[in-house]
């Protein structure tokens, strides 16, 4: 039986939103959406595959834009 690799590359990407003039802004939601229903859980998986002693490897890209918002202390 052949034996091969399979390679998943995960990218998350989200345009730059960023508004201090406004208490709630609609786009700021998306980067909470994206943090609850997307990263919170794929690090809870990564986290579960460790601790069932899975051997995996992940890559995953993070723009700049979505580096910037998750460490901006407005949108914390």
């Amino acid at each position: 039986m052949a034996i091969g690799y399979l390679a998943f590359v995960l990218h998350a990407h989200l345009p730059f939103v960023r508004h201090p003039e406004s208490d709630y802004v609609l786009e700021e939601e998306w980067l909470f959406e994206a943090i609850t229903e997307t990263y919170v859980p794929l690090i809870q998986m990564f986290e579960g595959l460790k601790r069932d002693g899975v051997d995996f490897k992940i890559t995953m890209s993070l723009t700049p834009p979505l580096v910037s918002m998750l460490r901006d202390p407005l949108l914390q």
